[in-house]
This record gives structure tokens, sequence and C-alpha cells, in this order.
């Protein structure tokens, strides 16, 4: 038998490509951290709106007024919430002006009455300039 004077061949390396990509993966997360931290993001808290007394012919018409023990004022008049319905007749809109600590339940339960079911329920919020 003859020995073959040619080199024995061999398969080349092949680099470990996932290596690699855990590097940059690696670069990357360390490039977000540094620059995510110099970055001064701006407070995202919520704010709710106020309500506060105003001249009733500032306010748009009709508007229902819930005070905080429950009275109600329907354009600056005391109305009781059986005639509620009665004085609405022919209304197609309603603002409503709720105090913002009051009850979600209540203001369900107030525009669940059968009067204002038909209505277009718009809720009035104050915004006061100056403020943040």
């Amino acid at each position: 038998m003859r020995k073959s004077l040619l080199p024995v061949q061999t398969q080349p390396l092949k680099p470990d490509v996932s290596l690699f990509i855990v590097n940059i993966v690696l670069l990357l997360i360390l490039f977000f951290l540094a620059t995510g931290s110099l970055v001064a993001t701006p407070d995202q808290g919520v704010k709710l709106s106020e309500t506060s007394d105003l001249p009733i012919d500032q306010l748009p018409s009709p508007v229902l007024v819930v005070e905080d023990n429950g009275t109600l004022t329907l354009d600056g008049e005391p109305v009781a919430s059986g005639d509620l319905a009665q004085a609405l007749a022919g209304a197609r809109i309603l603002h409503l002006l709720i105090d913002r600590s009051a009850p979600a339940l209540d203001l369900l339960e107030l525009v669940d009455r059968p009067g204002l079911k038909n209505l277009d329920i718009r809720l009035v919020t104050i915004h006061r300039s100056g403020e943040i």
C-alpha cells in the first residue's frame, strides 16, 4: 500500500455564530441600560378633574349639577330626583356636573333612571389654568 503524499484534508473550522449573537445582545442591553437612566421621564401620574362653583350662564345648557349632599339643580333651579324626567322632557343632551370624589355608583344610578336613558349624557369638567 502506498502512502499518499498529500496532506490529510480537514474540515475548516466554522465559528460559532451564537457566541457573536450573545455578545451583540449583551452590548445592546448595556447600551440601553446606560442611556435609559440618562433620559428624564416626565411624571405620568393621573390628574383627576376638579369642579368648582361657576355662574350658571357659563355652563352648557341643560346642565344638571349634583351637589356633594345629593341635591340636584337643573340650570340653576333645584329639582327633585322624581321630577327630573319631566323637567328634561324634549331634551336630547344633558350636561352633567358632579364632584370628582363622588362615588361612581351614584353617577351610574343617576344616569340609569328611566327619564335619562335616551339622553346623550356629557360630563362637564372644568379646567383650572395655572395649576399643574
